[in-house]
This record gives C-alpha cells, structure tokens and sequence, in this order.
C-alpha cells in the first residue's frame, strides 16, 4: 500500500523531462547568480532520483542487448553521464570530492554503454585507455604537435557531424505520426553526443585534480602571531614598542637588559642611538632644499644654462629725431603707456598667494 507522499512522488519520465528542461534554462543564468545556483541544484535532484527509479526498476539488465531495451529507455541511458555534467559545474565546498564523484559517473555511463556495444572502435580504444590510466588519463597522448593537432580536429569534426545528425531527427521527431525508429537513432544520436563530451570532461577534470593534488601538497605559508609581526617601513621606523628604533629595543639581545633591583642581566654597550632620535623626533616629512634660488640660477649661469642678452636686447636703443615730430610724438606715447601700466600693475601685484 502506497502512502499519499509516494503517489505525489514524480515518476522516472517526469523527473527525467524536468530535467531536461531546467538544463536547457541554465544556459540562459548568469553563473553567478542565486537562480542559476537553484536551477542546478533541482537538476541534480532530479537526476538523482532517476537514477534511484532505474535501480529500483531494474530499467537495465547485464543479460540483455541493446536491441532488448525498449525505445523509450535509451534516453535514460545518459541519466549518470548528464548528473555528472552538472556536478563538475556545482563549485561546492569540497571541490575535489565532487571531482571524484563525476569521474565515478561517467566511468559507469562507458562502461555501460561498452556493454552494449554502443562505444564505436575509437570510443572503445579511448575506454580501455581510460580505465589504463585514470589518474593520468588524455585524449591525446602523443607529445607529437602534428599528431596532436589531427587527433583534436578529428573528435571536433565528429561532434559537429553528431550536433548536426542530432538537429535533424529532433526535427523529424516533431512530425506527426513518427516512426519508432526516427526516435530510436534520435536517442542514438544523444548517446553517441553525450560519449564525445564524456571524454572531454574526463580530460578535463584529470588536469584540475592534478592540480588540486599539487595545491594540498604545497606547504601552507606559516605566518608568525600577531604580536611577533613587525611592520617595518624603508626608514627604519617600526611599531613595536620594543622594536630596534626605540629606546626599549636599542642593544636588546632577548631578553630585559636589567632586573627589578637595577642589575644588568647582559651586556650591552651605551651609543649615541638617543641623540638620533631625538633629532629625528622633529624632522620633516619632506627633502628640504639645498641651495637658494639665486645659488641655483647662478650655478645654471656657470654651466651655461641660461641664455642671456636675448639677441641686441642689451643694445643702446636710438633716440628719437629731434626734428621728426612723428617719432617724437610716438615716442612719447609709449613712455606714458608704460608708466600707466606701472601705476596700475605695482610690483608684486601678481603674488597674492590666492589671497584674492
């Protein structure tokens, strides 16, 4: 007798088709943001419970072939390859834990598939090399450039010849009155998809986990407690009350210099250290000048530095023409403007300092 919570429970197609959906929506969320974080976390829900209903089902069977699995089944083939997926895109707490458990996943989704014939030659020569080498394992294992390069061409032309075939018989399968075997080689194709990126994930997550082993096995950087740190700056001058700047660290070699009565505890010799400290107590925060501004332009002059005389700037100007009233008159204006613009602009006038 089912309990009411066990009838509202959704079956294995529901779930499945839930899925589904939320996978195609999760495309469209920024990573970042809560809803993106929800939408993952209801797929792996769901995946999850499919995976418990095949068990429970006992949807597949170690005896049969794949000509035995009903049409309608082959799509739950992909249940384990697809929880995965979305487990290496959940960046928990415990990353290497859901590493690992991905990687548990899509070795169960080959092999199943390899069990049923559904792995072609290449497929199956890169399971066999898997399960050779788990923890080291790649698509390309040639240290060969040229090889390299062809092997990589070769598996992004297939999965584009995949996404291709996949688009027209989901297109086929739209139509009405579609044949079994039309949603037969659509669900193939999804298998046949799915094992390509399998193995891309496989490679991938093989090189995070070396990473991530070589991380922990870093030595963490020790850092000494609080109240051992010293803050230091380029001059020499620290925070520490006892610190080598200080009267109370000046000859310190561990330790206090004299006891409670007065007794010198070490040796220690008396320096000038105080005096220093006491000049620099009132110094300045700024490079003071080292010369006047007349020193500097007379040593500029000395190098040459400064240009005088301007051309006949020094040259005796003539006097005007007694006889030219024209010159003299002009003559005379100019001498009168200059000594309005005198009058009116005193020296220093400019210099307020923006005292206005």
């Amino acid at each position: 007798m089912t309990t009411a919570m066990e009838a509202s429970e959704p079956n294995l197609k529901e779930s499945f088709n839930e899925a589904k959906i939320r996978q195609n929506q999760l495309d469209t969320l920024d990573p970042r943001s809560s809803s993106y974080k929800d939408t993952l976390q209801t797929i792996i829900d769901n995946l999850e419970r499919c995976r418990q209903l095949i068990r429970q089902l006992a949807l597949f069977s170690p005896n049969e072939e794949v000509e035995d699995i009903a049409t309608q089944d082959l799509q739950y083939l992909t249940v384990d390859y697809n929880l995965a997926e979305m487990k290496i895109k959940a960046y928990s707490e415990d990353r290497l834990s859901s590493l690992r458990t991905s990687v548990a996943l899509l070795e169960r989704f080959l092999t199943q598939l390899d069990h049923y014939g559904l792995l072609n030659s290449s497929d199956h020569k890169l399971y066999e090399r898997f399960l050779e080498q788990r923890d080291s394992f790649r698509i390309v294992s040639s240290s060969n450039p040229e090889e390299k390069r062809k092997i990589k061409i070769t598996r992004f032309q297939e999965e584009k010849s995949l996404k291709q075939k996949l688009e027209y018989l989901r297109g086929e399968s739209q139509k009405i009155n579609i044949d079994d075997d039309t949603i037969r080689n659509l669900y193939l194709a999804e298998i046949s998809l799915s094992v390509n990126r399998a193995f891309s994930s496989l490679d991938m997550i093989t090189q995070e986990l070396d990473i991530l082993s070589h991380m922990r096995q870093a030595p963490a950087p020790s850092s000494p407690p609080m109240d051992q740190r010293e803050r230091t700056r380029p001059d020499g001058y620290s925070e520490r009350l006892d610190g080598p700047m200080t009267l109370a660290g000046l000859g310190k070699r561990g330790g206090p210099l004299l006891n409670s009565s007065g007794k010198p505890l070490q040796p220690f010799t008396l320096t000038d250290k105080r005096t220093q400290l006491q000049q620099g107590v009132f110094r300045s925060g700024h490079n003071l000048p080292t010369m006047s501004i007349d020193e500097y332009l007379e040593e500029e002059r000395r190098r040459g530095g400064i240009i005088e005389g301007g051309g006949n700037a020094n040259a005796p100007q003539p006097e005007p023409d007694e006889d030219n009233i024209d010159e003299v008159d002009a003559a005379t204006m100019k001498a009168r403007q200059w000594d309005e613009f005198v009058e009116a602009n005193p020296k220093g006038a400019g210099n307020r300092l923006n005292r206005g």
